[in-house]
């Protein structure tokens, strides 16, 4: 199994992408393979000129189309999700998602923006047409800790809780995606089955 981690913070200390670090940890110790992208490492030009040719674009692209599923984790700014992920989604072709689970994940500096996983995110995702987009995560600032000198960042013990949660059923929803059969096949399949009427 192939998962594309997507970090949509412009900033390298991030509250989002300790959430992401934890889920990538968490599934290769699935023996999941987890390829990560943060969107402070593509080019700024490529995305503010929507640079569809651009290597780091195509490399990131190609990924996606091989990936059974996609993290994707962003901070809340002004209610909704950061501009910077919304402009690397905006490179990903019309159906990039298709076949594809999908495990939002938000953090913010107060519940007030829990809904927008579900009114900002949520819909760019599913007109990627995600196959499977799960409920996600939404986690106020106050519930991580940010790594120091002397300990690992950490997690409220309850959003801890919902992380796994939330991982487990990502894992198992990856496990039952129906793999899609390319066409040579299925007509093979048509041709050599034994039909009754």
């Amino acid at each position: 199994m192939l998962v594309v981690s997507l970090g949509g913070s412009p900033s390298t200390r991030s509250r989002s992408g300790v959430l992401l670090d934890q889920a990538r940890h968490w599934l290769q110790a699935q023996g999941v393979e987890v390829v990560t992208f943060q969107v402070r490492e593509f080019p700024a030009e490529d995305l503010l000129h929507a640079r569809f040719d651009s290597p780091q674009i195509k490399h990131f692209q190609q990924l996606v189309a091989q990936a059974d599923g996609v993290v994707v984790a962003t901070p809340v700014y002004k209610a909704s999700f950061s501009g910077a992920l919304k402009t690397l989604l905006d490179l990903l072709p019309e159906r990039a998602l298709e076949h594809k689970v999908v495990l939002p994940i938000a953090t913010g500096g107060s519940i007030a923006h829990m809904l927008a996983v579900d009114y900002a995110l949520k819909p760019v995702l599913s007109a990627l047409k995600a196959q499977e987009t799960l409920h996600g995560i939404f986690a106020d600032d106050s519930q991580i800790t940010y790594a120091d000198a002397t300990q690992p960042a950490r997690l409220a013990d309850a959003l801890q809780a919902r992380l796994l949660d939330s991982l487990e059923t990502f894992h198992a929803a990856l496990a039952r995606r129906p793999r899609p059969v390319a066409p040579g096949v299925l007509e093979e399949r048509l041709i050599s089955a034994r039909w009754s009427i």
